[in-house]
């Protein structure tokens, strides 16, 4: 059963915490990075539509249980992108199922954030948060995120099409095997 409400999860450098809708000044010029949509809108988000994620994001929080959290450098106290957990509700036919996911400014990739932030969401799904399977999601082309899936330790499950007519990968991670690879 998923937990009542959304962690704040503390790492070395990070801390991922509940999405407000005060967040919306310092996303906004996030979303409207190409890159950092690039998988898979192919472009940036405009304020608008930067404004209808958030809204979608909060709220999730109470009809799922679960949510993607933003992510906040603890050296700076900058917004520097969203990470966590959240159901997949974009690819029907992989629920149910709890995916980790993240995606960060330009500036803070290549630091090994993204790994900080996806463990630190797994670390709490698989104990307060009562999950038996964790799925993460990427295209193939998108290498890195590819990459930040092997180091939590997850592995190929299935290749399907997203929403966007897009070839994805869909990989899973149990807890029995998260727990052995913490050993």
């Amino acid at each position: 059963m998923p937990p009542s409400t959304i962690p704040i999860l503390t790492t070395e450098r990070l801390v991922l915490r509940p999405f407000t809708q005060s967040d919306l000044a310092a996303l906004a010029p996030l979303h409207a990075e190409e890159s950092f949509w690039w998988y898979p809108l192919r472009r940036g988000m405009t304020t608008d539509e930067t404004a209808g994620f958030l809204e979608r994001v909060i709220a999730r929080y109470d009809e799922d249980g679960f949510g993607l959290e933003a992510v906040i450098e603890r050296s700076t106290g900058d917004l520097i992108g969203w990470a966590g957990l959240a159901v997949p509700h974009f690819l029907p036919e992989v629920l149910p199922s709890v995916e980790v996911g993240w995606r960060l400014a330009p500036s803070a990739r290549g630091r090994g954030l993204a790994t900080e932030a996806g463990a630190a969401a797994v670390r709490y799904g698989f104990t307060d948060g009562g999950l038996s399977r964790i799925v993460s999601i990427y295209e193939p082309e998108n290498v890195a995120s590819g990459r930040v899936m092997e180091r939590l330790g997850f592995t190929y499950w299935r290749t399907t099409t997203g929403p966007r007519g897009e070839e994805v990968v869909v990989t899973e991670l149990t807890r029995e095997r998260w727990q052995e690879g913490r050993g």
